[in-house]
């Protein structure tokens, strides 16, 4: 059976939970121990499918098609273990299964509660899978005190009765403010989220404390004293340059030592961080340089585009170079010609996005890096805007466009090359959709096979002809045009199994063009880059070197 270790926060929201939880794991698995870890969020969003970019960042998309929290793409590329929808939950989703339950007459007229019916649909959800790994790492989302969070701290608390002593062990982050007037580092803040972990049954075991400046010995000996755990439990959590540095940051502090202390693992296997080191050298010790402009229509707030930033990353790791990424608002080009915005860049890339917003300026950028032989890969809506781009300017179909924007405009503007995915083959069985349904889960969703084209350049980019990604759209490019659109160079190199959804469209003559309707970012780690960035970021520096 599984050890836990339940991570949780106080003082300040965002210090890094999900990052700490990562690293741990990755310490871990150095170790020789086989770890999972889970996401359990307090809002009452069943999940976040249907929350804002603006306010929850981007939606990370599992094989078997959940849609979770970004810190499970965090936990992915930090340790290769692939995300399950098993390994994350809302408020929501617990209070849905519990009335979903009410109402099949599950509880036989009982009233329904939180203490016990809520916590023990919370406490359920830990349990799956405990007989798999060693280690079971479970961040709670939010902050010690919020309202939202208490029956997700009781749940913990419970379950942690429930198991044999010595199984389940709990951290909890923290920040250390500096205050400039009197030049310290403040510790009450701490001691009072300790006080209020404290009042409602749990006691951390380890403090991980988030700190600007360095932790004096005495101040880690009074959190120590006053937070009532070991001064080795006492873990400093400064800012780092890149967040690959976390793993070896976090066993230079001594975190993953603690951990197997408090469960009294001794002794422990000594921690093989070779991956780590490799991957801290590639990031610090670049060969050279390249720009790449991401268009995209939430560029004010970055977490939008979290696992393409961490993929761009990946893939300058790979070959040596610094990727220098610069958010270019795809609105922009409404108002400036795209050229003197993309004017310099080494690369382009389009991501996904939903609705009409900034779309022609994503078929602006697909066009300068088209017509300048600039390197372009446009994922899921950027594939689709360089369809009706080539559509538009190739094809002779000046009023190409997406169904999606007829859709929301209630009228008929355009020539649907993009339209509605009414139904499509999902394993064994057919999924049917309309235009009406409800907007939650309601994507192609999650891992679908894709069939590639021998000899073409990205047959040669995963050295194989079937491959496996994940998927979150609902709009798809209309195979009406496909010859009309392959006889001007656009070819459909990628395509599902049944030959009837394109996945990959390609120019010939151009020396990096690609789309993809799927979302390749997500599969994406520091140690094994996705082969698409890999190859997009070497297109980008061979350009640089021409430059």
């Amino acid at each position: 059976m599984a050890r836990y270790v339940f991570i949780t926060g106080g003082v300040v929201s965002s210090l890094g939970k999900g990052l700490a939880s990562a690293a741990l794991g990755a310490l871990l698995q150095a170790r020789g121990f086989s770890v999972r870890l889970r996401k359990l969020d307090p809002y009452l969003n069943v999940d976040p499918g249907t929350m804002s970019p603006f306010e929850h960042g981007e939606v990370f998309v599992t094989d078997d098609g959940a849609e979770t929290d970004l810190d499970l793409g965090h936990y992915e590329r930090f340790t290769g273990v692939a995300a399950r929808n098993t390994d994350s939950v809302s408020s929501g989703r617990i209070y849905s299964n519990v009335l979903e339950k009410e109402r099949r007459g599950d509880y036989l007229g009982k009233t329904i509660q939180v203490i016990p019916h809520v916590t023990n649909e919370i406490k359920d959800f830990l349990k799956v899978g405990a007989d798999e790994v060693d280690f079971m790492l479970c961040e709670i989302g939010g902050t010690v005190g919020d309202i939202e969070g208490l029956p997700f701290f009781e749940a913990i608390r419970q379950f942690a009765q429930d198991r044999p002593r010595g199984e389940c062990i709990f951290m909890h982050l923290t920040l250390l403010p500096w205050i400039a007037a009197s030049g310290e580092l403040k510790t009450k803040p701490t001691q009072h989220s300790v006080k209020e972990l404290r009042s409602i049954g749990l006691a951390p075991d380890i403090l991980v404390c988030r700190s600007e400046r360095m932790i004096p010995q005495k101040e880690r000996e009074k959190l120590a004293l006053f937070c009532n755990v070991r001064l080795d439990s006492v873990i400093a959590a400064y800012d780092l340059k890149s967040i690959y540095e976390a793993p070896l940051a976090y066993h230079r502090e001594g975190l993953d030592q603690a951990v197997l202390d408090a469960f009294g693992i001794s002794p422990a296997p000594k921690p093989n961080l070779t991956r780590w080191e490799d991957v801290y050298d590639r990031i610090y010790n670049p060969e050279g340089q390249v720009r790449i402009a991401i268009v995209g229509k939430y560029t004010q707030l970055e977490d939008a585009y979290k696992s393409i930033a961490e993929a761009l990353t990946h893939g300058g790791m790979a070959n040596r170079v610094k990727v220098n990424i610069e958010w270019v608002d795809a609105e922009t080009f409404e108002r400036t010609d795209a050229a003197t915005a993309l004017e310099g860049f080494h690369a382009i890339l389009v991501p996904g996005g939903f609705g009409e917003r900034g779309t022609e300026g994503k078929i602006k950028a697909a066009e300068y890096a088209r017509t300048r032989k600039i390197p372009y890969l446009g994922i899921c809506l950027g594939m689709q805007m360089a369809v009706v781009e080539a559509a538009r300017n190739l094809a002779d179909l000046p009023h190409a466009g997406s169904e999606e924007f007829d859709h929301e405009a209630g009228g008929k503007r355009f020539t649907p090359v993009v339209y509605h995915l009414k139904e499509w083959v999902q394993g064994n069985h057919t999924v049917a959709r309309r235009v009406d349904d409800n907007k939650g889960g309601t994507m192609r969703l999650g891992a679908y096979t894709a069939h590639l084209t021998e000899g073409s350049r990205v047959a040669e980019i995963y050295g194989t002809t079937t491959i496996e990604e994940r998927h979150r759209h609902r709009y798809e490019v209309d195979l009406t045009y496909r010859a009309a659109l392959e006889e001007k160079g656009l070819k459909f190199s990628g395509m599902s199994p049944d030959g009837r959804l394109p996945e990959i469209v390609e120019i010939e003559d151009h020396p990096w063009f690609i789309g993809v309707q799927f979302h390749p970012e997500l599969k994406s780690k520091p140690f094994d880059p996705h082969p698409l960035f890999k190859d997009f970021v070497r297109a980008a520096k061979e350009v640089s070197r021409l430059v």
